[in-house]
């Protein structure tokens, strides 16, 4: 992918990411954030946290599928906004739903499994998103910094939950949710599965060129 193509491409993602905000902010300034404005907030922040995050978890599949790399250029930027609009969920709940009342959010937290799974998943995004520079994928090493971010399917699992268990009866935004993770883990596990097995079958052909080329295969000392 050439330069400006990915300066193109990310630019479109920064426009993309930050409408629903600036609508948001738009509808607030004429009043127009319908008869419980919080939960209107809430509930808007909330859904583009989860889009937002389905859509960073969808590029390795896509990866996987088209072989193409440029989608794993778009996979760190996606993910901060999901952070971005997670915290912006996070904060209207702290500031205008409980105003500062740690007690009550405390207790709402252990008593609310919905708030539960929901305060895990953004406290599993915290160091995923202060690992997302150059410097520290550097310092953390490229394999243990794949390790850490694998926790972002474990933040999607209870984001889905949260929205579940919060689901009122009739919606199906939730269940359209969960139905579009588990296919994105479905592929995964299958491009894992994939590239174990191609492993698996490149050793055997190795150790035969090796004793054909008449090298003497390692052998390990005795114990």
């Amino acid at each position: 992918m050439g330069r400006k193509t990915r300066i193109a491409l990310k630019a479109g993602i920064w426009t993309a990411c930050l409408l629903p905000l600036a609508f948001l902010i738009y509808w607030a300034a004429i009043g127009d954030l319908t008869v419980n404005p919080i939960d209107f907030i809430t509930r808007t922040l909330g859904d583009w946290t989860m889009r937002i995050l389905l859509a960073s978890l969808a590029l390795t599949p896509l990866r996987i599928l088209t072989g193409a790399a440029w989608p794993v250029a778009c996979r760190r930027l996606l993910g901060l906004f999901a952070f971005f609009y997670a915290a912006l969920h996070f904060g209207v709940w702290i500031v205008l739903d409980h105003f500062f009342d740690w007690p009550e959010m405390l207790a709402d937290i252990l008593k609310r499994r919905y708030i539960t799974v929901g305060m895990l998943a953004l406290v599993l995004l915290l160091p995923l998103a202060a690992t997302s520079t150059n410097g520290m994928v550097r310092r953390l090493g490229g394999k243990t910094w794949q390790r850490l971010h694998r926790l972002v399917y474990c933040a999607g699992v209870l984001a889905v939950l949260h929205y579940l268990w919060l689901a009122k009866v009739g919606f199906i935004a939730p269940y359209v949710y969960a139905a579009i993770l588990t296919i994105l883990l479905g592929v995964r596990l299958w491009g894992a599965f994939r590239r174990r097995l191609r492993e698996s079958r490149g050793r055997p052909a190795m150790a035969q060129n090796v004793t054909a080329s008449g090298a003497r295969p390692l052998r390990t000392p005795p114990s």
